[in-house]
């Protein structure tokens, strides 16, 4: 599947999400459900995957955790907060950058409309 019908389907999934759930819960809820939607249209995912730090030769083991991996391809990030502050924007870039993968996808359930609270990064 090409990037743009894959970014497409995630997008769907988020926004039926969205439209049964709307604003207000937390993170994990809107990533459970979402990665049900995942599960039923068969897009493959990993929740909550390790991303190490490598700095020079040290891999540094920090906690840090890529939301969802969609297909190996597409990095997410959730988030459930008032308004998406410009470092939400840095996690998602340096997230990227750190797993060498191209596209991202920052996701705010906390809004009335999900366009709102959408944005898509490419490298």
């Amino acid at each position: 599947m090409k990037f743009e019908d894959l970014s497409g389907e995630i997008i769907g999934c988020a926004i039926e999400v969205h439209k049964i759930l709307g604003p207000g819960l937390l993170e994990s809820a809107y990533e459970e459900c979402l990665a049900y939607e995942l599960r039923k249209k068969k897009i493959s995912y990993e929740r909550q995957k390790e991303l190490p730090v490598i700095y020079k030769e040290i891999n540094l083991e920090c906690g840090y955790r890529i939301d969802l991996l969609v297909d190996n391809r597409i990095l997410m990030e959730l988030k459930s907060v008032e308004k998406l502050m410009p470092v939400h924007t840095a996690q998602i870039l340096t997230y990227m950058r750190l797993s060498n993968i191209k596209i991202g996808l920052l996701i705010n359930f906390n809004v009335t409309v999900l366009k709102n609270g959408l944005k898509r990064f490419v490298l």
